[in-house]
C-alpha cells in the first residue's frame, strides 16, 4: 500500500514537498486614478478599494513598494467623456498624468497600462460607436493612439483589454515604427462576457449605455474559441497572454499553460475579490485561507502572474 501520509505528517516536510509558492513578485495590483484634489473614494462594492487623486497616491504606492509586490496596472477615471474616448490618448490625460507622477517618484515600481476606450468613452464601450454597433478596425488607430502616449508618458507595459481583432499586431506596429520595440504587451487574450465584472464598473465608471460587450467579449461557454484566441495574440506578437476572470475559467488556464509556451497571466477580478469580502465580513469563510487557496489555485493552473485587488494583503500574509 502506498501511503501517501509519510510526505504529510508534519509541517517541516509539507514544504519541503509543497509544488506550488506563491510569492509577492507574482502580484500585479490594480489601481483606479481619479481627477481632482484630495481625493480618496472608497469603492462601496469592494472593500479596501479605493479610487485615488494622483496627489494621494502616495499612500497606496507607500505600501505597494514596502511589501514589493510585482508591479501595479492603472485604470484612469477621467473628468469628461466624448463618443471618441479622446482623454484615453490626451498627453494630458488622467492616466498619463498618472504615469509621470510613478515614474517621477516611485521609479522602482513597474507600471502597467490597461489599454481599453470604454472608461474614457461617453457610451461606455470599449471602441468606436456607430448607431449600437462597436466598430472593429476603426477602434485600432486609437488603442494605438493611447498606447503610444502611455508609453511615451513612461508605462513599462501596454495591456489592450478591448477585445477588438488585431489590436495585437496593430499595437506592435505602432510601438515598433514610434521607437519602442522592447515595451512588452500583455494581451487580455480570452477575455470573457463576464457577470464577475460588475462591482470593477463601479470603480471605473465603465458601464455600457446601452446594451453589452457579448459582442466583442468571448462566450462564457466557449473553451476552444479561447485557445484560438490565445494563440492569434501570440502569432500577432504578445509577450504574455490573459485569462479573465479567474476561478471559473481555470480550465482554460490550465489548457492554455499544456498548450504555450509564452507566460500566462490571469485577471482575479472585481466579482471574485468582493464575494470573498462579502462572506469573510459576515464570519463565514476565513479570508487569508481562502484567498491563498484561490490564488495559489491560479498559479498551480499555469499563470505566471496573478492581476488581483488582494495583493497588498496576500504579501503580507506571505
Amino acid at each position: 500500500m502506498q501511503r501517501f501520509r509519510r510526505l504529510r505528517r508534519d509541517e517541516r516536510i509539507r514544504s519541503m514537498m509543497q509544488e506550488t509558492r506563491l510569492h509577492p513578485k507574482d502580484f500585479i495590483y490594480p489601481l483606479f486614478v481619479i481627477e481632482g484634489q484630495n481625493i480618496t473614494n472608497s469603492v462601496d462594492s469592494m472593500p479596501g478599494i479605493y479610487q485615488y487623486s494622483i496627489d494621494r497616491l502616495p499612500r497606496i504606492l507607500d505600501r505597494i513598494k514596502q511589501v514589493e509586490i510585482g508591479g501595479v496596472m492603472l485604470f484612469g477615471i477621467p473628468q469628461h467623456k466624448d463618443a471618441q474616448g479622446s482623454q484615453a490618448y490626451a498627453k494630458d490625460g488622467i492616466t498619463q498624468r498618472a504615469v509621470r507622477f510613478i515614474r517621477e517618484n516611485y521609479p522602482e515600481i513597474y507600471v502597467v497600462v490597461d489599454i481599453c476606450l470604454c472608461e474614457y468613452t461617453s457610451h461606455g464601450h470599449c471602441g468606436v460607436v456607430c448607431g449600437t454597433e462597436v466598430l472593429n478596425d476603426e477602434t485600432l488607430p486609437l488603442l494605438g493612439k493611447m498606447a503610444l502616449s502611455l508609453v511615451e508618458a513612461g508605462a513599462d507595459m501596454i495591456a489592450p483589454s478591448d477585445m477588438m481583432d488585431g489590436r495585437v499586431e496593430a499595437l506592435r506596429t505602432i510601438l515598433d515604427q514610434a521607437g519602442f520595440p522592447h515595451t512588452p504587451i500583455m494581451a487580455y487574450s480570452a477575455k470573457f462576457a463576464s457577470a464577475y465584472y460588475g462591482p470593477f464598473r463601479d470603480a471605473a465608471g465603465s458601464a455600457p449605455k446601452f446594451g453589452d460587450r457579448k459582442s466583442y467579449q468571448m462566450d462564457i461557454a466557449n473553451g476552444r474559441e479561447a485557445l484560438r484566441e490565445l494563440a492569434a495574440d501570440i502569432e500577432e506578437g504578445a509577450d504574455i497572454v490573459m485569462v479573465k476572470p479567474a476561478l471559473a475559467y481555470l480550465d482554460i488556464l490550465k489548457e492554455a499553460s499544456c498548450r504555450f509556451d509564452i507566460p500566462l497571466a490571469v485577471y482575479n477580478v472585481s466579482g471574485e475579490y468582493a464575494m470573498v469580502k462579502a462572506a469573510a465580513a459576515n464570519g463565514w469563510i476565513d479570508e487569508k485561507r481562502v484567498v491563498l487557496e484561490n490564488l495559489t489555485a491560479m498559479k498551480r493552473a499555469g499563470a505566471k502572474l496573478i492581476i488581483t485587488y488582494h495583493a497588498l494583503d496576500a504579501a503580507n500574509w506571505l
